[in-house]
């Protein structure tokens, strides 16, 4: 098993947000986090990164507890992270952005290079020299991705990857995230968009005022609108 979350709790300040999420992920899957605005997505997330201070629950990934562990900590084992918000340096190019991101090869983790990473974002290639404040968003989304792949990563978090993207760079997003995982890079990808996930997911986990509200493959939530339209239905 690559991740495992169990009993996860947690609160900003005393508002309890999350209630004993549980979810699993294993090597080489990608599997989605499924869930309206506000659902708690992104604070599962931050909370298996170590970014939310109170929380509850235990976090292992690679066999190995990382609950009490520092963000920077959880990230140097091989944890990627890609935050909705991007956080791209605008006044670097494209090419230093990648090698902020840079950190050295890792055990059991694909390793990637600027060459790679330019044959997985064609886009990239194109714009080495562009300062990160002059891409569009899709093309920051892809610079965000491809900065936390040159970490080497064995898992990567996508928080709303989709979100706000043209038809053709979610396309072409979709295509990414495939080739990733055939690198063999396991993925939690949260979303809204249910037609996204299932092009690109083998599991779900629907997410729902802070508590997970199903589990299952994606043919198994095919199979249940009922589930749908509860919880995912606008």
């Amino acid at each position: 098993m690559k991740l495992a979350v169990e009993g996860l709790n947690s609160f900003y300040g005393p508002a309890h947000i999350l209630f004993d999420v549980a979810l699993e992920v294993g090597d080489g899957q990608v599997v989605a986090l499924l869930g309206r605005n506000g659902a708690g997505k992104s604070t599962t997330f931050r909370s298996i990164v170590g970014l939310v201070p109170q929380r509850e629950g235990r976090i292992v990934f690679e066999g190995r507890d990382v609950s009490r562990e520092p963000t920077h900590a959880i990230v140097r084992s091989g944890l990627g992270y890609v935050p909705e918000e991007r956080r791209i340096f605008t006044d670097l190019t494209v090419e230093e952005n990648l090698e902020v991101g840079r950190q050295p090869p890792r055990p059991h983790a694909p390793q990637w290079t600027r060459e790679k990473l330019f044959t997985l974002f064609p886009n990239l290639a194109e714009m080495r020299s562009r300062p990160g404040g002059r891409m569009s968003g899709g093309e920051q989304q892809m610079l965000t991705i491809a900065r936390t792949l040159m970490g080497n990563p064995s898992l990567v978090l996508l928080d709303e990857p989709s979100e706000g993207l043209s038809p053709k760079i979610v396309e072409q997003m979709v295509d990414a995230i495939l080739a990733m995982k055939k690198e063999g890079v396991s993925i939690v990808v949260s979303e809204q968009n249910l037609h996204f996930a299932k092009l690109i997911s083998d599991r779900a986990y629907i997410i729902e005022g802070g508590r997970i509200r199903f589990n299952g493959t994606m043919s198994e939530l095919e199979a249940r609108p009922d589930i749908r339209d509860a919880h995912l239905a606008l």
